[in-house]
């Protein structure tokens, strides 16, 4: 039988490892980043994010949300506090934010979730140093598939103007029928509703695709096709690969200093830095 291409502990043979790496990079980070914890985007339990500030924090400054990944049922905010080192590295606020977790909470509240996170930092920007008008978000894997809703064409102007999306996740359809099914039963109307390819997105949002080159084929067939959609609909849109990274390796690379993918999303967020505010 088949290895199921989304079950990823089996495609990554390092995967416990790699996990390990991150949480220890990411205990280093809050007792060496300046940062703020826990606070609250919303009312219910669970709805906080961690604020990490740049060294030399001014006033003005871009801000940028990351969203972490593990197919929306699993790790938290703190699990991936180290991708706040290449944020800030990159003169930007970065906020680590937290959602629920599934089966107990449904796609629909994740979703609303990193909306309300994102509503949060547009409106409070000041309170950490930062401009709303200089918002970029990331996201891995579940991460990325929910940072799509954040620059929907339906609420354009979004206030996003930039997302790079790590080994994402744009047709739900395919984990019905993975190992998924038993862990968080997507139901039909969830791949209608939630499933990023069939959404119109805002032109203004600039976006960058990265996939590893080890990835199991449904991560790069649906990165050139989300691809394809946005670059249809006008948006500005560029992809790349990640030369023997695969869906974990990625992830744990956006926080080393000298990979190409943190040196992707640096010059990603320092690009928006230089720009002058839309």
């Amino acid at each position: 039988m088949a290895a199921d291409p989304f079950r990823i502990r089996d495609h990554v043979a390092s995967f416990d490892d790699i996990v390990g790496d991150i949480r220890t990079r990411s205990i280093a980070t809050r007792r060496t980043v300046a940062m703020e914890a826990n606070v609250a985007y919303g009312r219910e339990a669970g709805e906080t994010l961690d604020i990490f500030l740049p060294n030399g924090a001014d006033s003005g400054m871009p801000i940028h949300m990351f969203i972490h990944g593990g197919y929306w049922r699993m790790f938290s905010k703190e699990d991936y506090s180290c991708v706040a080192e290449t944020i800030t590295r990159a003169g930007a606020v970065a906020a680590i934010v937290d959602y629920s977790l599934m089966p107990m909470a449904r796609m629909e509240v994740l979703i609303g979730q990193v909306l309300k996170a994102k509503t949060f930092l547009l409106a409070h920007a000041d309170r950490f140093g930062a401009t709303p008008s200089r918002f970029s978000v990331s996201g891995h894997s579940a991460g990325a598939h929910l940072a799509t809703f954040l620059f929907n064409r339906s609420v354009a102007p979004s206030g996003v103007i930039s997302a790079f999306l790590l080994g994402g996740l744009y047709d739900l359809a395919p984990l019905q029928t993975s190992f998924l099914r038993d862990e968080i039963a997507l139901s039909d109307e969830e791949v209608r509703r939630f499933t990023p390819m069939r959404r119109e997105y805002d032109l203004a949002t600039r976006v960058a695709i990265m996939t590893g080159e080890l990835e199991t084929y449904p991560f790069k067939i649906q990165a050139n096709a989300f691809r394809d959609i946005l670059s249809a609909q006008g948006l500005e849109v560029r992809a790349s690969h990640v030369a023997d990274g695969d869906h974990m390796s990625t992830v744990r690379d956006l926080a080393v200093v000298g990979t190409p993918v943190a040196a992707a999303l640096h010059a990603f967020i320092a690009n928006d830095a230089s720009e002058k505010p839309r």
